[in-house]
């Protein structure tokens, strides 16, 4: 492969490989992009292609307005939503989307997945939000750019940081997780599965368990990413 975006390429297709490793996809379905910020371009799975057969140089290179620079294969259905995401968050470096099991339940539940152990606080402090299931007029026009509009929407209305939490429900759809790069997209894509799945099982277990209190939520999550971290080496 001798594309000036071979490493760009290389990083996009070991997390979209990683993605179907980890159990998140099945068939075709997903996708993770990795961007390439000082040129204004990212790198996607191409639409449809089985992960069995993929290979790094069937990865699409765009731009943020959604032009392929490099190519030959069509790029991802949900290609204008991460394009739109890239734009308007900008220091995300890899986005990922999936269609796994758990995370989706709660999307067609159009319900937030409640903080309720320390697994959950150890990656955030606050409930994953979902995002209200996208309005008609919405749906009619660019759906998947819209769907860039409906994740910052959510998070405007939650008061939330992407930065701080680096995953989102999309209503009667699915997740969409981020992060430094598409490894990191993908290692929270897999996050956001496990905490989707223990809080169903915390719920059909005890339908009124309680969040988490308060101070092991500061304390997990300070021991992790606070200024006297401790966890790991």
């Amino acid at each position: 492969m001798s594309s000036s975006y071979k490493s760009l390429k290389e990083e996009c297709y070991e997390a979209n490989m990683q993605l179907n490793a980890l159990n998140l996809v099945v068939y075709t379905f997903g996708n993770v992009s990795a961007v390439k910020r000082d040129e204004g371009l990212f790198a996607i799975k191409p639409s449809g292609v089985p992960y069995e057969v993929l290979k790094p140089e069937d990865i699409v290179i765009l731009d943020f307005e959604n032009n392929i620079v490099e190519g030959k294969l069509r790029p991802s259905s949900d290609t204008k939503t991460h394009a739109f995401l890239y734009k308007n968050w900008e220091e995300i470096g890899g986005i990922a989307h999936t269609h796994a099991t758990y995370s989706v339940a709660w999307a067609q539940a159009q319900m937030d997945i409640p903080i309720f152990g320390t697994t959950h606080a150890d990656h955030l402090t606050a409930d994953i939000p979902c995002a209200p299931p996208m309005s008609d007029d919405l749906i009619k026009g660019n759906y998947e750019h819209n769907t860039g509009i409906q994740i910052l929407d959510c998070f405007k209305d939650k008061n939330l940081s992407y930065k701080e939490v680096e995953m989102v429900l999309i209503g009667n759809h699915g997740p969409f997780a981020w992060g430094k790069d598409a490894a990191k997209a993908v290692y929270n894509s897999k996050v956001l599965e496990v905490i989707a799945e223990m809080a169903y099982l915390t719920r059909q277990i005890n339908p009124n368990a309680p969040r988490l209190k308060d101070s092991l939520i500061n304390k997990h999550y300070e021991r992790k990413h606070g200024k006297n971290a401790y966890y790991g080496q």
